[in-house]
């Protein structure tokens, strides 16, 4: 049997931000409420962040997918060229810190060491652009005599966690 699946494109050309809180600003006009500490014409403004109108409007964003699924029998969400603007997003504030006063630390704190704490493997990007395979092409070719990228010396290797394992005493572990 024939099954209609539908797709959304949550698309980044559509202002998400301001026509939730739009549509929540419409809301709490026709339930009574005192909109005067809002400007109509300004919701974007950061100052409303962390207003009520606001927290209201991110909630109605967080629920956007599963409210289309279960509302309108949306089977999957995407979001159009997301690593464009998280690109533009993250080398516009790497920019700003690495030309600006940060210097090198920019980059470290905001990016390298994100990628070591949170596991992202493109850190060691000589594995991920494939410097392992040229020195298997090396190596079965040249043999040991094979001049190779990576093997104990790859910078890689300074990017692997390692796990500390604490030892316990006979008197820990008889407390235990």
């Amino acid at each position: 049997s024939y099954v209609e699946l539908t797709l959304y494109n949550n698309s980044p050309s559509f202002n998400w931000t301001l026509n939730f809180r739009n549509q929540v600003y419409d809301e709490m006009l026709a339930e009574g409420e005192n909109m005067t500490a809002y400007d109509r014409n300004n919701l974007m403004d950061a100052e409303y962040d962390e207003s009520e109108l606001c927290f209201i409007a991110d909630e109605k964003i967080k629920s956007f997918q599963l409210d289309a699924a279960r509302e309108a029998g949306v089977f999957h969400h995407l979001i159009t060229l997301p690593t464009y603007h998280t690109t533009a997003l993250h080398m516009n504030d790497l920019t700003e810190g690495y030309f600006g006063e940060m210097g090198m630390l920019a980059y470290v704190k905001g990016v390298q060491r994100q990628e070591i704490r949170k596991g992202v493997s493109c850190v060691k990007h000589q594995r991920m652009a494939g410097s392992d395979l040229g020195d298997d092409h090396k190596t079965f070719f040249a043999g040991d005599n094979a001049l190779k990228a990576g093997g104990s010396k790859n910078t890689s290797n300074q990017f692997e966690v390692k796990k500390v394992i604490k030892k316990t005493t006979k008197k820990e572990t008889a407390i235990a």
